[in-house]
């Protein structure tokens, strides 16, 4: 049942894009989680569908969502709650079998340019503290927040997704990299590999000792492609395929390894960045920061130490390989 507060969802696909003209698929998007793509014109405005299902995106498949996550929360009226300074561009749903259709106002005139290039340092510190502002906004977060579960989201780029997208014989690219990505982790970083792999499999353990400490809703995936800097000032913040109720330095910590060859300042700094945003907004940090961050940074490893793989045993590995070493201390 929908909450009381949520928008009036579409009955049907049809009834979504009744209005909608001049209909052409987007094939040069950032996007790689395999959802499909539609720009459209409704009363001379270009809109966005997104069709987000268990067929096409790998991404909803191992996050185990049988219902997109973001028709999740359009029903549970989550998006409603969002922060002023967070501008998510879905606009109207409607479910179809085994997925959805997402229309969005088109954005790309102020999402972050796809470069190899750091952003600017004003940049960084406005998501930096946009993102505080929404986790102290879900602080405690309920069950409505409950969509991808913490398990789920480490297990997103794990060695099980390599395995099911093969044997499924999805050529989606980024399954295919992860499953090259790990057993070349043990190759050029052992000692890293000895930690976290097992972890990729299983992160149980990790998920555990994170239990402990306090929870809020999570988006999953604030990587640079999924950002923006409205006009007004707001972050545009898309794809909701990961969100759910989790620590928030997960969110962080995803950002400082996805993002890494692009941010402005040092993880240190960034991390400072974010815990003085968190501060700001309202929450003490002293109790419970240095065992949140230390068990979410060795999740970062366990997310994408594949990745850090093929750079080899550069500084980005190493520093992650320390964290990883300092985190599973506390399990």
């Amino acid at each position: 049942m929908a909450a009381p507060n949520a928008p009036v969802e579409a009955s049907s696909v049809a009834e979504l894009l009744a209005d909608a003209t001049d209909r052409e698929p987007i094939t040069d998007g950032a996007g790689k989680s395999g959802a499909r793509l539609e720009r459209v014109r409704i009363e001379g405005v270009s809109h966005v569908v997104k069709y987000v299902d268990l067929d096409s995106d790998w991404t909803m498949r191992t996050a185990g969502c049988l219902v997109p996550a973001a028709l999740l929360l359009w029903r549970r009226g989550v998006f409603t709650r969002l922060p002023a300074c967070i501008d998510q561009p879905i606009i109207g749903v409607a479910a179809y079998e085994r997925g959805a259709a997402l229309l969005m106002r088109d954005v790309a005139d102020v999402l972050v340019p796809v470069s190899d290039d750091p952003i600017d340092l004003p940049t960084q510190h406005q998501f930096l503290d946009h993102m505080a502002a929404m986790h102290a906004a879900f602080w405690d977060a309920g069950p409505e927040c409950d969509v991808v579960p913490t398990s789920h989201r480490y297990l997103d780029l794990s060695p099980w997704l390599a395995q099911a997208e093969g044997e499924r014989g999805s050529d989606d690219l980024v399954p295919r990299l992860v499953g090259q990505g790990w057993p070349l982790l043990a190759e050029v970083a052992p000692v890293a590999a000895a930690v976290v792999t097992p972890l990729a499999w299983d992160p149980g353990p990790l998920v555990m000792a994170l239990a402990d400490t306090p929870q809020t809703f999570v988006h999953g995936n604030w990587k640079f492609d999924n950002l923006g800097v409205h006009e007004d000032g707001r972050t545009v913040l898309l794809d909701w395929e990961l969100p759910g109720r989790s620590p928030g330095l997960s969110d962080l910590a995803w950002y400082l390894s996805i993002n890494c060859r692009r941010l402005p300042e040092s993880k240190e700094a960034t991390i400072a960045t974010y815990r003085a945003a968190l501060e700001r907004h309202g929450i003490d940090t002293a109790p419970w920061w240095d065992r949140q961050l230390a068990l979410c940074l060795l999740g970062g490893l366990v997310q994408f130490g594949w990745e850090k793989a093929f750079g080899g045993y550069d500084d980005e590995l190493a520093w992650w390989e320390a964290r990883a070493l300092e985190g599973a201390e506390l399990l």
